[in-house]
């Protein structure tokens, strides 16, 4: 079976609900994965939006979750290092965790939420960047999986 990202918010493609954005009360998305592959040790997830008009705008890092985990639930709270032990990066709005879609009027844009199964835990501390993040994982990735979906005002 392969390794995929489901949320029971909106269906691959669709609309993101105005709850899970700055328009509402933003909290995050409640995400759920299959099984990952053999020698997973770790996951990582960043969440972007492409299309914002000064480049790719970050709305989520998250790494170090346990690699027994197989849900993230529906609104995270926004702190540098989780129960579980994961930890949360710096989002492009400068905070720790989730920020919701906020793009400028007009077009819909994309957010992808992207999950990756690693074969190492990671030894970032707390507060890292998505450059960072990638840095991190690179040769370090068993396989990963997406899920996108768009939000419009």
């Amino acid at each position: 079976m392969a390794f995929e990202i489901t949320t029971s918010a909106f269906s691959q493609s669709k609309p993101i609900p105005k709850k899970y954005t700055c328009d509402g009360p933003d909290v995050s998305i409640p995400l759920t994965w299959t099984d990952p592959p053999n020698g997973t040790k770790s996951f990582a997830m960043i969440a972007d939006d492409p299309d914002a008009p000064m480049g790719t705008w970050v709305h989520w890092v998250l790494y170090d979750l346990p690699a027994e985990a197989r849900r993230l639930p529906e609104g995270v709270p926004k702190q540098e290092t989780l129960p579980d032990g994961s930890r949360q990066g710096l989002n492009d709005f400068g905070r720790i965790g989730f920020g919701g879609p906020c793009p400028p009027p007009g077009k819909p844009h994309r957010y992808f939420f992207k999950l990756y199964a690693l074969d190492k835990k990671l030894s970032l501390p707390p507060r890292a960047t998505k450059p960072q993040l990638l840095s991190a994982i690179k040769d370090h990735v068993l396989s990963e999986t997406q899920i996108m979906g768009t939000y419009k005002r």
